[in-house]
């Protein structure tokens, strides 16, 4: 089986994260598409985070009803911040028979070389890459284990949600109504 990994905080998830994966299940080679909350990204400060176990509800919530995606606590068991290749290192110990391919966007290319371990990550692994705006060029677009998916973009972000939240303003149409619900009943960001 081959699996996308789409690797995020979200914080919470939205209905961007949820067409890009839907495509990419959809409109690739890939069995499915998993989601891995990560607990802590080691480019983003932590104390911004909901707690995970929250996170990974409301994903849960918003592929409920799609077979072709999944979500993974994976990362809540490892040590912190999470680095991709640790995690792909661990998934393969788990799932020995699967190929995982990374899903990121065209944006997170450019700063590819400060992953931990990137030449291995890149080496070892497809990375489908989805179009992002306003991205400056490099030759990492090139490499041959790099596929330009042309999945479509929504610009949109947990940022603005959680500010249009504070706002109290409605969120409707930009997550999952059940996600939404969630996000009313916890008071979350109000």
């Amino acid at each position: 089986m081959k699996v996308g990994l789409l690797f995020g905080s979200f914080n919470p998830v939205h209905v961007g994260h949820l067409i890009l994966a839907n495509y990419m299940a959809q409109n690739t080679d890939l069995s499915q598409v998993w989601f891995v909350v990560s607990p802590q990204n080691p480019f983003k400060p932590s104390h911004t985070l909901l707690h995970e176990q929250d996170r990974l509800h409301m994903v849960r919530l918003a592929i409920d009803d799609n077979p072709r995606l999944n979500a993974t606590d994976i990362e809540f068991n490892m040590p912190r911040p999470s680095y991709t290749i640790d995690t792909l290192a661990y998934l393969h110990q788990r799932y020995p028979s699967y190929e995982f391919v990374l899903i990121m966007g065209e944006d997170n290319l450019p700063s590819l070389p400060k992953w931990k371990n990137y030449e291995q990550l890149i080496g070892n692994y497809e990375i489908y890459v989805y179009p992002r705006s306003k991205t400056p060029h490099t030759e990492l677009k090139e490499h041959e284990n790099v596929k330009m998916v042309p999945a479509p973009n929504l610009d949109l972000s947990a940022t603005f949600i959680r500010e249009t939240v504070k706002a109290g303003k409605s969120i409707k149409y930009l997550v999952p109504e059940p996600v939404e619900d969630y996000i009313k009943a916890k008071k979350f960001w109000s």
